[in-house]
């Protein structure tokens, strides 16, 4: 015999059930008891209407129609016309004495547990009887039975205990001699020895169907839903969450006991015993393959099986010197807690004796420092106990598995991946079965734990990185072409999986949380909402994900001083942007520390020299006890490229013109030619050597004109270049009679630091720099006399945009 059971969502409504019976039809030949639910939703409409009865509002006769329109519905969906009436005639005789009871509570404004219980119980009452005789009507071999006659229990209403030896007899007299093949049944619902109806609490219809099977001995507990088994994780906060093929009882039952809510642990209980597995199937997808629960399960080597959590949780904790070596103040704690019916699924106790938490429902929370408190009263009176402390909007998070206890250093995994994500643990247990480890977490940090734990235990290393970048312009959108072209390079070689999940220009914004198509993000831009960089940021921090970057291609000041709040929120950030690391020392100084202290990267490898490694070359020179001494460079490409086309036959005007409209100076040239741009970099450098500097500092000896220099937007600035051409023409003649070239070159020796314009002699390491390139000399003490050379391509956007991605996948790297 098999025993099949079909929650709400697999009996919402005709179209559903009708997959029921396809299910139940496409089965082996011998008896199959199935178990169903109330339709989807009936149940809270049921307890909706009994509250607004005894509270006296009229509502409840609209939601009592709403529920007889339902089931009328169905009826005449599934139903032959002409087997419809003797149907509907017991449907809407069930329905008036319904209306009965509910007239009852309106008439005395109360509903007692035993008269809510009759009410509830109506859900399963109809839902079985329609079902059952669908599958009459469709030519099964059917028939209808009562739960109510089947299993007894006490007459605790709303939790009911099962008297199973009652029931086990009343269950092997009927199966035995019911002749039809297909037996139907309401689950949830039950009667009293005295015959008043019962229900069995949360989970009663996958209890219900768990009782009968282990009554009459089942080949197998079959229990359909609207997923496919039991998940590594909940598919609906960790997309890449899969169903686990095979696990223990005892797993099943960790995991359900921590929010998995496929399954309501207690109905593992009575077919425990008899060693009766389980299949978690899906009605919607019944081909797949589910999950298969049995005593014991043998994927060796599998430590982790899954990871849950249950949500609105309270911590509450008594301490203080009194509690230390004073017998039975556990007792008394545990005690007074279960007389307020209250359920504790946590419990912590210091070794100290000084303390001992739990974890309760939010829900419960203010009842329980109540009553606690008033239980020890006389102890927090004198100082020894201090009164109760409780925190709310937490969750327990928890990774289940039978293994888990033969393989070391789960624990550390564990809290170690949590801590990388700036994830606050309050409390941690773990079971002496070693088939659990719980942590009490921020109840807003769930799903970037779950998907940090999960990435961690169950993705092959894969990493996935979360992407807000801020600036689509030249450099935006080369960086953009360059995921897309990677993506699949770097999951398949490095195990980073890199999503954009949002994106903003100056006048748009869109996320999303799937990740944005890179195919088609300007057409998704264009469409997004207006902009605003407050929002932007609120949102990314709402989002909460793992493995967040916060990039920015802009050159705004206004963006560079949302960088503390990103970090603050362990949102680490990428930047070609160099404002925040030359803006006052105590600015960079704070974003420095706030990375290392909420283990967030702040990287900037773009602000020298595009895509060339010398930020990252000069860390690790300090890092590894090297000392610098000198620094000489040519550090921006767009004034390299300007020199190296301006001559004689040209005019200084166009060829500037030129690297703007080629993306090699900033969208304001003068920032370049005036030398701020050369001052930031030199300033960066010479901090990232351990100096304390400030751009003030800086000699700038410009070769700009005043003139030039006072100018307030784009149009003025190039106006003056062409009215200064003669100044522009004797510099260079000047450096040509000398045999010399032009270079704007960067220098840091001794605590000072200077930018200008120089003659370069032939022989010199800057006399053959060509194009936009940039060159670096760091001498060092390893380095003194013939220094370390970076030399290479310093602007332009795709190379800018190749450099910010390096930054990237060194954070997937960390």
């Amino acid at each position: 015999m098999q025993v099949l059971k079909f929650g709400g969502t697999s009996v919402a409504n005709s179209k559903n059930i009708s997959l029921v019976k396809d299910i139940v039809g496409q089965l082996k030949k011998g008896k199959t008891v199935v178990v169903v639910s109330a339709l989807g939703g009936v149940t809270d409409l049921l307890i909706e209407s009994a509250s607004l009865a005894s509270k006296q509002l009229d509502a409840y006769a609209s939601i009592l129609k709403k529920i007889e329109d339902r089931h009328i519905k169905t009826i005449k969906e599934l139903i032959p016309i002409k087997r419809q009436s003797r149907v509907l005639s017991r449907i809407k005789s069930e329905l008036n004495t319904l209306e009965t009871l509910l007239e009852g509570a309106f008439l005395i404004g109360e509903i007692t547990p035993k008269l809510s219980d009759k009410i509830v119980s109506f859900g399963e009452l109809l839902s079985s009887f329609i079902i059952s005789e669908y599958f009459i009507s469709d030519g099964m071999n059917a028939v209808y039975k009562d739960s109510r006659e089947l299993i007894i229990t006490n007459e605790v209403y709303g939790k009911a205990a099962v008297d199973f030896s009652k029931t086990d007899s009343n269950c092997r007299a009927f199966f035995k001699k019911v002749p039809e093949s297909t037996i139907v049944l309401g689950g949830f619902i039950a009667s009293s020895e005295n015959g008043n109806a019962t229900t069995l609490g949360r989970g009663g219809s996958d209890y219900s169907s768990a009782i009968i099977a282990a009554a009459v001995q089942a080949t197998e507990l079959q229990i359909w839903t609207d997923v496919s088994g039991m998940f590594t994780a909940n598919p609906k906060l960790v997309k890449q969450a899969r169903a686990i093929p095979h696990i223990s009882y005892e797993e099943a039952m960790e995991l359900s006991h921590f929010g998995a809510k496929v399954l309501y642990s207690p109905t593992i209980q009575p077919v425990l015993a008899k060693d009766i597995n389980i299949v978690i199937k899906n009605t919607f997808e019944p081909e797949a393959e589910g999950t298969l629960i049995t005593k014991t399960q043998n994927e060796k080597g599998k430590s982790v099986r899954g990871i849950s959590h249950i949500e609105n949780i309270a911590l509450l904790s008594l301490e203080g010197p009194g509690m230390v070596g004073i017998p039975g103040i556990s007792k008394r704690f545990f005690e007074v807690l279960s007389q307020a019916e209250i359920s504790v699924v946590l419990i912590t106790q210091a070794s100290s004796e000084h303390s001992i938490c739990v974890g309760i429902s939010d829900a419960d929370i203010e009842k329980a420092v109540a009553v606690v408190n008033a239980a020890f009263e006389y102890e927090i009176e004198r100082g020894k106990i201090q009164p109760v402390i409780s925190e709310k909007n937490l969750a327990i998070i928890a990774l289940v598995g039978d293994n888990m206890k033969s393989h070391q250093g789960l624990s550390g995994k564990m809290f170690s991946t949590l801590g990388r994500n700036n994830v606050n643990i309050r409390v941690i247990a773990q079971g002496a079965s070693e088939r659990n480890i719980s942590a009490v977490i921020d109840k807003s940090d769930v799903k970037k734990a779950l998907n940090a734990l999960h990435e961690e235990f169950f993705e092959e290393n894969i990493k996935q990185l979360n992407l807000f970048v801020m600036g689509v312009g030249n450099v935006g959108s080369k960086f953009l072409k360059q995921v897309h072209q990677q993506k699949k390079y770097l999951k398949d070689n490095l195990k980073l999986n890199i999503r954009i999940i949002g994106m903003s220009n100056s006048r748009k914004m869109i996320f999303d949380e799937s990740g944005i198509p890179l195919k088609y993000w300007e057409e998704q831009l264009n469409n997004g909402e207006k902009a605003n960089r407050e929002k932007f940021m609120s949102r990314v921090k709402e989002l909460n994900y793992r493995n967040s970057i916060f990039v920015d291609n802009t050159a705004s000041s206004e963006v560079s001083e949302t960088y503390n709040t990103y970090l603050r929120n362990s949102i680490s950030v990428v930047t070609c942007n160099k404002i925040a690391c030359s803006s006052a020392f105590e600015n960079y100084s704070e974003l420095k520390q706030l990375a290392r202290k909420y283990n967030a990267p702040f990287l900037f490898e773009t602000n020298v020299g595009a895509g060339l490694p010398i930020i990252d070359t000069l860390k690790h020179l300090i890092v590894s006890g090297d000392k610098v001494l000198k620094i000489q460079a040519v550090l921006s490409g767009s004034l390299n490229f300007v020199f190296n086309n301006f001559n004689d036959q040209t005019t200084f005007h166009d060829v500037v013109k030129q690297a703007q409209e080629e993306g090699y100076t900033e969208p304001d040239p003068k920032i370049d030619l005036s030398g701020v741009d050369v001052m930031r970099k030199i300033l960066i450098l010479a901090r990232e050597s351990g100096n304390e500097l400030e751009i003030e500092d800086i000699a700038n000896n410009s070769f700009l004109p005043k003139e030039s220099l006072a100018t307030k937007n784009n149009t003025e600035f190039f106006a003056s270049l062409k009215k200064n051409e003669a100044a522009f023409q004797k510099l260079y003649k000047t450096a040509a009679e000398a045999n010399s070239k032009l270079k704007y070159v960067a220098q840091f020796e001794n605590g000072k630091a200077s930018v200008g314009l120089q003659q370069i002699p032939k022989g010199h390491d800057f006399y053959n720099l060509e194009g936009s390139d940039n060159i670096v000399l760091f001498y060092t003490e390893r380095y003194p006399n013939q220094p370390m050379i970076i030399k290479g391509a310093g602007a332009g956007a795709d190379v800018t945009a190749s450099g910010i991605f390096a930054d990237i996948i060194r954070i997937g790297n960390f």
